[in-house]
């Protein structure tokens, strides 16, 4: 059984605070959407999501299933481009929001 040091529950901890902070931060932008009807702003909720707490889950996640089943840690890259190809596809959405006429 792997030990755990008080700088891994940090760690964590810190990752899952970013998750929460990510999810409201696009929930209320999304609200915000539905409120005014603002396409921009539909860009913008989505991008944040994908930027914060879409690849989070698939890192986790995948550490996750990596950490207990060796066989797939081949596909640990995978998993980094595709968390990363998510957060790249979130700042392009953000990016598109702040240019787009509402």
């Amino acid at each position: 059984m792997v030990a755990y040091t008080a700088l891994d529950w940090a760690v964590l901890a810190t990752s899952f605070g970013l998750l929460v902070l990510g999810l409201v931060i696009g929930v209320q932008a999304y609200r915000g959407f539905r409120r005014n009807d603002s396409r921009p702003m539909q860009y913008l909720s989505v991008g944040l999501i994908l930027l914060t707490a879409v690849p989070f889950t698939i890192s986790f996640g995948g550490t996750l299933v990596l950490a207990y089943v060796p066989e797939l840690a081949e596909y640990r890259r995978h998993l980094t481009l595709l968390a990363q190809l998510l957060q790249f596809g979130g700042l392009a959405l953000i990016t598109y929001s702040l240019y787009e006429k509402p």
